[in-house]
């Protein structure tokens, strides 16, 4: 089983240590969320087991091996990273970017593809429903078409482990839902998946396992049902959360700030 795990892992940028001290693992298996209030050190992390930048301090190893020291053909094929915001400046086709996933098992763009590789490509587009959307230009495409050809680049890689900062940012309900829902599928095939994420009520209900930052240290770590209560999230997020039981699901809502109460 694959396990992603860091030890006493510190990161600074200048005089600010935005990382002190983090041990966690994740397991492969399983879907597994950083959440934490803006600023916690969320996306630093996320950056740290993906192996980008150098720590300060301690390590981020991938089963026992540390990410930063693996070569970057090795990484790129076992970790696929999906950042928070990935900009367009050029008209590719949905198509091209999806194949993007495939460099690192050694697809060259400028030839035919193997049929491995067109095979991934073409899986990964039907699974996020997008294969009408491979002949398209992705300049042309909304915000949530390409959201959904930006996780197919993801899939395509067929990595050990997924890690996704923000994947839900500014989509719909509708498109929230189906991307938290892929990403599940994939943790239950034994993909270590890793998300950060703000969305509490999404997080009560895909995650396995969350891990709460605040301020750069690792306020609570275990199961969601045991880290989203309220008395644990309060402190962290400095609101007054009340908890609502949907289909079985605790999810946690934020309510009174600073003592005012917002139920109008």
């Amino acid at each position: 089983m694959t396990v992603l795990a860091t030890r006493s892992l510190v990161r600074r940028r200048g005089a600010r240590t935005v990382l002190d001290g983090i041990d966690v693992a994740f397991a492969g298996g399983q879907l597994s969320a950083i959440v934490g209030p803006n600023g916690a050190g969320k996306t630093t992390l996320l950056r740290q087991l993906a192996g980008l930048d150098p720590p300060d301090g301690g390590e981020a190893t991938l089963d026992g091996a540390r990410v930063d020291r693996l070569g970057a053909a090795v990484r790129s094929r076992r970790i696929a990273y999906l950042p928070q915001s990935a900009a367009v400046y050029w008209p590719l086709l949905g198509r091209d970017l999806v194949a993007l996933g495939r460099l690192p098992h050694g697809a060259d763009l400028s030839r035919p593809l193997s049929p491995t590789d067109t095979a991934a490509i073409e899986r990964a587009l039907a699974r996020v429903g997008s294969t009408s959307l491979a002949g398209r230009r992705i300049d042309e495409l909304s915000q949530g078409e390409r959201a959904r050809l930006a996780l197919a680049r993801v899939l395509a890689t067929e990595a050990d482990v997924i890690l996704a900062d923000e994947p839900v940012a500014n989509l719909d309900p509708a498109y929230a839902l189906e991307a938290m829902t892929l990403l599940r599928a994939e943790a239950a095939r034994g993909v270590c998946v890793v998300v950060c994420l703000h969305d509490l009520g999404l997080t009560a209900r895909f995650a396995d396992h969350v891990v709460l930052l605040v301020a750069g240290r690792m306020q609570a770590s275990g199961a969601a049902a045991a880290v989203l209560q309220p008395d644990v999230i309060d402190r962290a997020y400095g609101v007054g959360f009340r908890t609502v039981t949907i289909d079985g699901v605790a999810q946690p809502v934020a309510w009174t700030y600073r003592g005012q109460n917002f139920s109008g």
